[in-house]
């Protein structure tokens, strides 16, 4: 599996984590966080990650 493509596929597993967190714990309470926050962090961490990888496959096929 080449780079770019597991940035990609790493990327879009960690934005449904996020997306997952945001969307379902927002009753939870845990101390000293909060999940929902989490999961937007993770979302955007997730989602830059996904674009560096499709930007490296893009890069290499030109």
């Amino acid at each position: 599996m080449s780079r770019a493509r597991g940035n990609l596929r790493e990327g879009a597993v960690v934005f449904a984590a996020g997306l997952a967190l945001w969307l379902l714990a927002g009753d939870v309470e845990v101390p000293g966080v909060t999940p929902t926050k989490v999961g937007v962090v993770m979302m955007c961490v997730g989602g830059a990650q996904a674009v560096a990888g499709a930007w490296q496959g893009a890069r290499r096929r030109t």
